[in-house]
């Protein structure tokens, strides 16, 4: 069954504002939580649909991604968590319902205040993201490619494991905050009593702490290095297209998750075709007798060679066109056209002999142009003329 579009979902415009979009998602899952719907199977799954939108929509990065490849998008980066029961949903947004420490006003409202099951520390410290720019021909465009990419990024320490700890030792919980990650501050006033939370500044929020140190990386759990990675790109990208590779990019210190790497893609121009959308354009060059006389001419296509027809009497200027020549359109629900232009060669060297015949030519009224007739050219750019001829 195909997913619905995540703006109906929430029923949003596709310019609503980050604010819109989190009144949008308190509403429907107030409405669709299934403490509200007992036994509800359809109200289970729209609670956990609205959760996908809004971790979708909330985040400018996806959401750029969605308005741009659709769901299609979503599978290619495979970043966004899955939703197998309400109690997940909790897990990941349940700070936007105004909660405090423990749990969230949303879930008291539901649950009769249950607990978070979530701890404070975190393994290591995340890396970062990594940008890579992938240069592809027309060709490639047209028929999709798989590219091996060499990447200098951090890895993960062999020797450790990733874990920053000597081999045989061992981390131990942090003197400071016990293990928790986070150092409680305790304050009174005339108003009562205060508690302030804030990261363990020993541990990093982590909980625990390395007692020796791994002798290849120092601590880091982590080295530089090159890796290559393969990416496959699918068939209709344009410029300015991107594609996320989870978890490829900078590893985390210290057994911290990986970052991601962004395949951001860039056109080469070509020398013959220049593209438009999906469709593409080849300038063709034929000699005045066959525009006059008409002629089957070879021509080059994006995927090789195909016969075209030139009626007699074209025109310097006229488009004709190849349907299904064209690249394939990104969401693979069609393909675009080839669209040739017949220019008509006018030579500049002429022998003596050549100069006569034309002479002679000349002189025949049907090869003079006549009051009325149409001018192959205008002030429309060709691309112009091309919508006109769409429409």
């Amino acid at each position: 069954m195909a997913k619905r579009d995540y703006y109906e979902i929430l029923e949003l415009s596709r310019s609503a504002s980050q604010d819109e979009i989190k009144k949008a998602y308190r509403k429907a899952a107030m409405k669709w939580h299934p403490d509200r719907n007992p036994g509800n199977k359809e109200a289970e799954e729209k609670f956990k649909e609205s959760a996908e939108a809004y971790e979708v929509l909330s985040d400018d990065t996806k959401r750029r991604r969605y308005d741009q490849f659709g769901h299609e998008g979503m599978r290619a980066g495979s970043d966004f968590h899955t939703y197998t029961n309400f109690n997940d949903v909790f897990q990941h947004f349940s700070d936007i319902f105004g909660g405090g420490i423990g749990g969230s006003i949303f879930e008291d409202v539901f649950t009769g205040g249950r607990s978070s099951s979530r701890g404070r520390t975190q393994v290591g410290t995340p890396g970062s993201d990594l940008k890579i720019r992938l240069k592809l021909s027309l060709e490639e465009i047209a028929s999709g490619v798989e590219k091996k990419l060499k990447v200098k990024r951090w890895k993960g320490c062999d020797i450790c494991n990733g874990s920053g700890a000597k081999l045989g030792s061992s981390k131990i919980n942090c003197p400071v905050c016990n293990g928790n990650g986070e150092v409680r501050q305790v304050s009174r006033s005339v108003f009562g009593q205060f508690i302030s939370v804030t990261t363990c500044t020993n541990c990093g929020g982590e909980g625990r702490i390395i007692k020796e140190r791994c002798t290849g990386c120092h601590g880091e759990g982590r080295l530089q290095g090159e890796t290559t990675i393969k990416v496959n790109v699918p068939a209709g990208v344009s410029e300015g297209n991107y594609i996320p590779l989870q978890g490829q990019g900078n590893a985390g210190q210290r057994g911290g998750e990986p970052g991601d790497l962004i395949v951001v893609i860039e056109e080469d121009s070509h020398p013959i075709f220049t593209r438009n959308g999906d469709d593409i354009l080849l300038d063709l060059l034929v000699s005045y007798p066959q525009a006059v006389m008409g002629v089957d001419i070879e021509i080059p296509i994006i995927s090789g060679k195909a016969k075209l027809k030139i009626e007699p009497g074209t025109q310097s200027g006229k488009i004709l066109r190849l349907r299904g020549k064209g690249i394939p359109n990104l969401r693979g629900d069609y393909r675009g056209d080839q669209l040739v232009r017949v220019n008509v060669y006018v030579p500049t060297h002429l022998s003596k002999e050549d100069k006569e015949l034309i002479k002679q030519l000349s002189k025949s009224e049907n090869v003079q142009p006549h009051e009325g007739d149409k001018s192959a050219h205008s002030d429309k750019t060709f691309f112009e003329k091309m919508k006109d001829i769409l429409s």
